[in-house]
């Protein structure tokens, strides 16, 4: 955890209960931050659901969606009590390690699978002095992020170094490219799945070129796939 949570009491919170992978959750409760307890645990007010308060399910995970400045943030917890002071109730939400952030963008992510490799700066060296690459799967891919199924896991923050394929022919395609990304928020699969975690890859770009080659790339896959 990145410290408790800096936010003022009183800030709207748009709430939504846990969905699978590739399902998009509803976030059609409301509740108000109150304050943070310590690093982990924080207090907002019981949302109302059809009148009446709403009864937490302890081991139900919850979605909490809050805006700063341009970007909405989304911190997942689970209620560990519900707490009464006066005639209020709120409830204890025990933060997991996940926080994402949802950054406006004006291109789609287009569902496509394609195989990656990756990798962190901070991997060791193997006996042939290069680094042991992990194979992946794309789930989506836009301009500026992917999700990506993986079999590691890795915390919020972390960046990595993903190698999308080659597509296409060398007369008209795209090259393979290497793109740095920061993990944004990372799950497990159902068991059974082909890859144990899946993960939300906002890019990193060094310059404008860079930006323009992962444009171009996205185009033709949009193009080759017919998304």
């Amino acid at each position: 955890m990145a410290g408790s949570i800096q936010l003022k009491k009183g800030t709207k919170m748009q709430l939504a209960f846990d969905v699978p992978v590739g399902q998009e959750p509803q976030f059609n409760m409301l509740c108000t931050f109150n304050k943070a307890l310590d690093e982990s645990a924080f207090l907002v007010s019981a949302p109302m659901v059809d009148g009446k308060r709403l009864v937490p399910d302890e081991t139900q995970k919850l979605l909490f969606k809050y805006t700063e400045g341009d970007e909405s943030n989304i911190l997942a917890g689970y209620v560990d009590d519900v707490v009464k002071e006066g005639i209020r109730h709120y409830l204890k939400v025990r933060r997991v390690a996940e926080q994402r952030q949802f950054i406006k963008r004006m291109d789609v992510r287009m569902k496509v699978e394609l195989p990656i490799t990756y990798m962190q700066d901070t991997w060791e060296l193997n006996s042939e002095g290069e680094v042991d690459k992990e194979k992946g799967q794309t789930m989506d891919i836009s301009n500026n992020g992917l999700a990506v199924y993986m079999n590691r896991w890795f915390e919020v923050g972390e960046s990595c170094i993903f190698t999308l394929p080659r597509l296409g022919t060398a007369a008209e395609g795209q090259p393979s490219r290497e793109v740095v990304g920061v993990i944004c928020w990372t799950r497990e699969m159902p068991k059974g799945s082909p890859f144990r975690f899946v993960a939300g890859i906002q890019l990193r770009f060094a310059d404008q070129q860079e930006c323009q080659d992962m444009q171009d790339y996205v185009a033709y896959v949009k193009k080759r796939y017919k998304l």
